[in-house]
This record gives structure tokens, sequence and C-alpha cells, in this order.
């Protein structure tokens, strides 16, 4: 039987994409090949339990809600994710997928959303941004960016100008990095350039600080 390793699966709200604060059953497996240094998951790189497809099914199935976001470390790295994402989906979950971007997505199932993080210079790990994820990106899907400096800004505007991502994707979302960039600092920045992006905060650090599972 087909099995994950998993660090947690818990209930919370949204924190962040454009489900922000809907009731979400996390899923977050164990293992990353990334180490971007403003991690907040460093907890879920090691350890973690293996567990069944139909065990996760059946605790996600427990806690009672019908958004799933699957998550990490970095999910994709273990390839029995999609055969879990598939069945939660053929369940009439609606699924999402929060992934670094750094490996294919061509086999994530059509009806997941993905949540695709491009890496910016300062995360220490853009060289790992793999570019052909754009073409297997869908109208309902997210790209995200992590700032942590106006570098980091410039960067990613440069981008969504280049790949056209505003019109490939449902929203194009710039978060400024937890103790790094002063969220007023972009906001201001976004305003001034008028640019089509959803500013975001982490709802659950301003609820819970960096507790883990929450």
């Amino acid at each position: 039987m087909p099995d994950l390793r998993i660090t947690e699966i818990f209930l919370s709200l949204q924190g962040e994409a454009n489900t922000v604060g809907l009731p979400t059953v996390f899923v977050r497996l164990t293992g990353c090949p990334l180490r971007c240094q403003y991690c907040d998951s460093e907890y879920a790189f090691s350890g973690g339990t293996l567990m069944p497809l139909d065990d996760i099914v059946s605790q996600v199935h427990d806690l009672g809600v019908r958004h799933v976001t699957v998550t990490g470390g970095e999910p994709l790295a273990q390839p029995n994710v999609i055969e879990l994402m598939q069945r939660l989906v053929d369940a009439s979950y609606s699924v999402s997928v929060e992934t670094s971007g750094a490996l294919s997505v061509e086999r994530v199932p059509v009806e997941v959303v993905k949540v695709l993080d491009l890496k910016t210079p300062d995360s220490q790990e853009s060289h790992r941004n793999l570019w052909s994820n754009l073409a297997h990106l869908n109208p309902q899907d997210q790209i995200k960016f992590v700032l942590c400096s106006r570098t980091d800004y410039d960067w990613a505007r440069m981008r969504c100008d280049e790949h056209g991502l505003y019109e490939r994707v449902a929203d194009v979302l710039f978060s400024p990095s937890h103790h790094q960039l002063p969220p007023r600092d972009l906001a201001d920045w976004i305003v001034a350039d008028r640019l089509p992006v959803r500013m975001q905060m982490q709802m659950h650090k301003l609820l819970w600080g960096d507790a883990p599972g929450r």
C-alpha cells in the first residue's frame, strides 16, 4: 500500500493565498531539497511518520472541513503525493498544493490549485526555480513571491512582466518576509507602481506567532 512521510495533519485557518481565512486541513509532508534562508518550517525537514494514504485521507475526513492544503517541506519531493491529491479530489475536497517551484508540477491533478512559490535572489535559492513549470499552470493557480528587500521586489516585478504572469494565473501574491521586509514598505511600493498583485501577510503568524501546526 502506498504511503507518505508526514510531519503533521492539523486543522487551522488558511493563513495565505486567495483562500485566506477559510478553515482548512493542512497535510504537511516531511522533507525538502531547498534551504531558503527565511524558512519557517525547518521542523519538517526530517523525521515524520510513514502513513498509508488510506490513513491520511481518513484523518482529513475526521477533521470535518472541505478545504485541504498539501504542504511541506516540499510535498512534491514524495512521488506518492500525486495519488494522495487525486484521492482527495475524487472525494470532493477542494485541494491546493504549496510548492517551492523547484520540482515539476506537470503531474499535479488539474483540479488541484497550485500555489507556486518563485524563489527570489534573497531567498538564496533562486537558482532552483524550474521555469518550465510556468507552462503547466492553469488559470485557477497562484504564483507567490516571498520578498526580503527592494531588490527582491524589483526582481519579482521584472519576472512578472517577462513571463506575463498576471495573465497566466488567478493571483500573483507578494508577501513580505517575516521580520525582514516591513509590510508597509511593500504596500507603498505596490501602490506606487499600481501592480495588479495581491499583497498578503501570513495571517496565522499574526494570530499565533511562529508556533508550528497553526
